[in-house]
């Protein structure tokens, strides 16, 4: 995880198996804590602003960092409620094989009771005086003790996995109310979410035609593309550092077996404790995709080109890393080829910022966004949606960039011809 971003996933699923569950809760906790703090912090500051104040562009990019966080904590409770659904499928299976168990046991019990009703019950004294010699006695006496003990331990077991069901069942009773109570969590930040986003688009629509603003967002704009830079260098060091990593790690492997490659390819961040695997080696190739790539918006219409673009109202020239596609009737944003989520940002101007990478040492950018579905680590398939396009002082437009490493390349060259 590279360390340019200063917000991190609440990711409590993936917090490093060192850590107690009481510590992994309140870290978790932590975690939010901090995120609904800023959240609140935000709400302040925007709030002591005059109405003049709440028209303008910083209102907006408060509103957006707002959202950020919000999304944040979204992803965080989709792990935690993905999490719970399976300790439940577990402790239903958990509950179905104690259930098998007791109807094996009464089975068995019940085959015992119908032989001795039917034959009646045998003691010693009878082994003794219906076997021909003293070793068939001694032998019968034998077995017969043994099937007693037998039974006596099929009872004990039948009212320890009669126990163990009724724990279980408490156990599952108390997993679905948790995860009822984080649904119902979700709920109320997608509430929130949408409530911030309405308060955003309300101050869009009152400052769209405002040269000033207009130029505040350009300038945003300009930097965020830099950080955006310096960001995916930063992800080309990590991946250059653990392909070193992972040819040390497989001549150590010839002398050890100690580790696995895939447990040794885990990137470990000592700072938020949690761990990810970006290792793009299994997926399909990037480079085969020129040409002919699916498109990160459904029928979306390229506004902005890649390269040197003119505003004719402010009668200015931007340099565009990427190109801009306004949205249609889906305003779904896709992966455009398999990859794994490498970083989720927020940049001022661009927004949600979400970096995928893909085989062959390629990464593709999307920005502008309002929800987003994954987390970082995540691993997507071509098409799989990501997040939703947000709206902006141009309307709903999605900011999308592909890298070869360092080097920014023409996305228009990439996707598939309309």
């Amino acid at each position: 995880m590279v360390t340019y971003l200063k917000y991190l996933p609440v990711v409590f699923l993936l917090f490093s198996d060192g850590f107690s569950q009481e510590e992994k809760i309140q870290q978790k906790e932590s975690e939010l804590s901090k995120i609904k703090d800023e959240i609140n912090n935000l709400e302040v500051e925007l709030s002591s602003k005059t109405s003049v104040e709440k028209k303008s562009f910083e209102s907006v990019e408060n509103l957006n960092k707002q959202n950020f966080l919000i999304n944040k904590m979204l992803g965080s409770l989709r792990s935690e409620i993905n999490s719970k659904q399976k300790e439940i499928k577990n402790t239903e299976r958990k509950i179905s094989d104690i259930h098998s168990d007791i109807k094996d046991l009464k089975d068995n019990y019940a085959k015992y009771v119908v032989a001795i009703y039917k034959k009646g019950p045998f003691n010693e004294l009878e082994s003794l005086v219906n076997s021909s010699s003293l070793q068939q006695a001694v032998m019968r006496n034998y077995y017969l003790q043994v099937f007693s003990e037998q039974r006596k331990k099929d009872l004990e077991k039948l009212q320890t996995k009669k126990e163990e069901l009724a724990a279980e069942k408490i156990i599952l009773e108390k997993e679905k109310n948790e995860k009822n109570i984080l649904v119902s969590s979700k709920e109320d930040e997608k509430n929130l979410l949408a409530a911030k986003l309405k308060d955003k688009n309300q101050v869009l629509s009152s400052i769209k035609k405002n040269k000033n603003e207009l130029k505040k967002l350009i300038s945003a704009k300009k930097q965020a593309q830099d950080k955006i830079e310096n960001l995916i260098a930063q992800l080309v060091e990590e991946a250059e550092r653990k392909k070193q990593e992972r040819e040390l790690n497989k001549k150590e492997q010839l002398a050890s077996e100690e580790n696995t490659f895939e447990e040794r390819s885990k990137i470990k961040d000592e700072n938020v404790k949690f761990d990810y695997d970006l290792s793009t080696e299994k997926f399909s190739s990037f480079t085969n995709l020129k040409g002919k790539m699916m498109w990160p918006l459904h029928k979306g219409k390229i506004i902005r080109k890649f390269g040197e673009n003119k505003n004719k109202s402010l009668n200015t020239v931007t340099l565009n890393y990427g190109i801009d596609i306004e949205a249609g009737k889906d305003k779904n944003v896709r992966s455009v080829a398999e990859g794994v989520i490498a970083a989720i940002d927020w940049l001022p101007g661009y927004g949600n910022v979400v970096i995928v990478s893909h085989k062959d040492g390629y990464r593709s950018v999307y920005s502008h966004l309002s929800e987003i579905f994954i987390n970082e680590g995540d691993k997507v398939k071509a098409g799989s949606v990501m997040a939703l396009v947000a709206e902006g002082l141009d309307g709903e437009v999605l900011h999308f960039e592909i890298w070869k490493a360092r080097e920014k390349q023409n996305p228009e060259q990439w996707l598939a011809k309309k």
